[in-house]
């Protein structure tokens, strides 16, 4: 039968993934302020990224966990990606109504036909 074992870890180092999570939430909030274009998004998303893997590491207990759990994370990461690649890859291929003017929207819709004269 398998023993596990708990894993003590003294209190600094909870403080100090605190006090690290703290300066990236606000360093995310001093690059929201500022005008990078779609720059932003990408800075923002890599910092959440990071705090995502500093609380899954320590404070879920991922980094003591047997390969099958770690590997089970990172299976669960790529279908995440996956995922978002397909949806992004789906809003951004998507044809714009405005730069297709022959097609008939619901804000703009084709005229109907005269009959007669």
């Amino acid at each position: 039968m398998a023993e596990t074992h708990a894993h003590v870890v003294p209190p600094r180092v909870y403080v100090g993934i605190f006090a690290a999570l703290m300066i990236l939430t606000a360093v995310t909030t001093w690059v929201a302020f500022i005008d990078l274009g779609p720059l932003n998004v990408v800075i923002m998303l890599v910092i959440a990224g990071v705090k995502a893997s500093l609380v899954v590491l320590w404070f879920m207990h991922a980094r003591y966990e047997s390969t099958l759990t770690r590997m089970t994370i990172v299976g669960a990461v790529f279908w995440l990606l996956v995922l978002i690649v397909i949806s992004a890859g789906d809003v951004f291929l998507r044809a714009r109504p405005e730069a297709l003017p022959l097609i008939p929207t619901a804000a703009a819709p084709m005229a109907e036909p005269r009959v007669g004269g």
